[in-house]
């Protein structure tokens, strides 16, 4: 069954199993989850200045995109999260075919941020802490394939420079009980994805597949980091002009 088919069937069971969640507690659900890898990794010893320039970009690939995208949403300082598409060619970026993992991509959350409110380090620290876990190669959770790995795409040479400090620095420490395989990818182009993917986390509270995989990422991010944790997420869908 390949990644996309599973994810369908969450979404069909999600209606019938979701009751599940409320009448045993998403505790529970929690104990088996992202939940339970969440940690809090020191923060990086290596960070940039905060640049003259009022945005700044990342690019974060940790699985799913539906929960990279929900966790980041809930970050104060952060202006935007798209789901997306990066590592392959554009006429490649899309679902159907990125999900036969044969394109080079990765799902993928394009991330701006106020650099005055949130260094580039603490959005790393927040990937590292709760988005996904880095020591899993090519997989997140239920979700198997290169189109799921671990990456930063980092968007100038000062990234590249920073991340590849802190993930030597965290493997030092022995921050996690494997080496982290997260991959530093320049100069590759992001694509947002089709509209049914943003929000997604948001949207479908009670899908199963977000109850048990996304939703306990945005609980740790709130208990790890409170003073980073905004309730109201800031949303793909608010962006959009009227029409």
């Amino acid at each position: 069954m390949t990644n996309q088919r599973k994810r369908s069937a969450w979404t069909r069971l999600g209606p019938i199993l979701a009751a599940l969640v409320a009448i045993v507690g998403t505790a529970c659900w929690a104990s088996s989850s992202s939940a339970e890898t969440a940690r809090m990794v020191p923060p990086p010893v290596m960070d940039e200045r905060a640049p003259a320039a009022p945005t700044e970009v990342t690019v974060l690939a940790g699985g799913c995109f539906w929960g990279v995208q929900g966790v980041f949403q809930h970050v104060d300082g952060v202006i935007s999260a798209v789901s997306g598409y990066a590592g392959g060619a554009g006429d490649t970026a899309h679902y159907e075919m990125t999900s036969s993992g044969t394109t080079g991509h990765a799902e993928s959350v394009r991330i701006t941020f106020d650099p005055h409110r949130i260094s580039y380090g603490r959005v790393l620290q927040i990937y590292f802490s709760v988005a996904h876990d880095p020591t899993e190669l090519n997989r997140q959770g239920p979700d198997t394939g290169t189109q799921y790995r671990s990456a930063i795409f980092v968007q100038t040479p000062e990234q590249a420079r920073i991340a590849a400090a802190y993930i030597a620095q965290l493997n030092e420490a022995k921050a996690f009980p494997q080496s982290i395989v997260t991959t530093i990818e320049p100069g590759k182009q992001f694509y947002p994805a089709e509209a049914y993917h943003q929000d997604y986390l948001t949207l479908h509270p009670t899908q199963l597949y977000i109850a048990i995989n996304d939703l306990p990422k945005v609980r740790a991010l709130e208990q790890l980091f409170p003073n980073l944790y905004r309730p109201d997420p800031v949303l793909v869908a608010a962006a959009q002009p009227a029409k």
